[in-house]
């Protein structure tokens, strides 16, 4: 999919992030839940990982966005870093839509799983997740990866990696 085309529905449009969209998705994981990152982050992201990340948009304003990777040791799997929704946008099945978006494009042809780290109090995510795993009918599986010790302080919860695969396209 190349950064011109979009994907409509509903009242949004699905798309790989461009540069400039990097502060859109940064000023929307600040009115959310999510681990805010610097803007750079999220505009390196838009220009470096687009073709792993989606962007979706209401009228040119991003209303959800993810983030990913595909790590180069495991080509066979997408990380999914964030996904982030505007709280008007939400129970339309936005989160949904860009992952099933996500995983049909052209670079991730040879990914068979999909991974994202998620907080035990993170139920919105679990859910999203566990829904994947059913809509594609396969599995998922939770493993603890990055406990509470390996954060500085005592502000983070341990994080699990649901991992939901194998594919079949």
């Amino acid at each position: 999919m190349s950064k011109e085309s979009t994907a409509v529905l509903d009242t949004f449009t699905l798309s790989q992030p461009t540069k400039e969209d990097g502060q859109g998705m940064w000023a929307l994981a600040k009115k959310t839940s999510l681990d805010l990152n610097s803007v750079y982050k999220y505009i390196m992201m838009a220009e470096y990982f687009s073709e792993t990340c989606v962007v979706a948009k209401e009228k040119d304003e991003v209303v959800g966005f993810i983030t990913g990777f595909i790590q180069p040791e495991h080509p066979d799997v997408i990380f999914v870093w964030q996904v982030g929704v505007d709280s008007s946008q939400r129970g339309k099945g936005v989160a949904y839509k860009m992952l099933k978006e996500l995983i049909s494009r052209e670079a991730c042809k040879e990914v068979n799983f999909l991974e994202a780290t998620i907080t035990k109090d993170n139920t919105a995510s679990q859910a999203l997740f566990k829904k994947l795993a059913k809509q594609m009918n396969t599995t998922y599986r939770v493993t603890e990866t990055f406990p509470e010790e390996v954060f500085p302080g005592d502000e983070h919860d341990a994080e699990y990696t649901y991992r939901i695969g194998p594919f079949s396209k």
